[in-house]
């Protein structure tokens, strides 16, 4: 899903890491898409520490793509997707199974968040990156 989203932010096929197989054809954006006008537009991205999971992976990767800037706080640091196992009728559990490395990056965002490029309070970000984006459009 995180794939799918990004694709709409860029006017080319662009590397967007999947931990869960080697480098396909799934690796890569499905870009550009057709009618699409957002691949030349800026993105800021909220953050927050309940940012998580796939949220925190389309953070991480555009981050790491300098694609978006991420206002807000650390996000919460859940990175190792896994595989759910059914033990019986009422209960199963969750084995991590991969690390979502970014090609660009050396380390995933496991326990640590993914770290804004401007940090303030969550409640602030959108104010604060309305300014960037007005700030931004000023200078064109």
């Amino acid at each position: 899903m995180v794939a799918l989203m990004a694709a709409y932010l860029f006017d080319h096929p662009e590397y967007w890491y999947n931990p869960r197989e080697n480098t396909t054809g799934r690796s890569w954006t499905h870009s550009p898409v057709p009618g699409n006008k957002l691949a030349d537009k800026p993105v800021y991205l909220l953050t927050s520490g309940r940012t998580f999971s796939g949220a925190e992976q389309f953070c991480y990767d555009l981050k790491m793509l300098r694609r978006a800037t991420l206002v807000g706080e650390t996000t919460g640091g859940g990175a190792h997707s896994g595989v759910w196992h059914r033990i019986d009728d009422h209960f199963g559990m969750g084995v991590p199974e991969t690390r979502a490395i970014n090609p660009f990056a050396e380390a995933d965002w496991a326990e640590t968040g993914v770290e804004p490029d401007v940090m303030v309070k969550a409640a602030d970000a959108l104010a604060e990156a309305k300014k960037l984006a007005a700030s931004k459009s000023q200078k064109k």
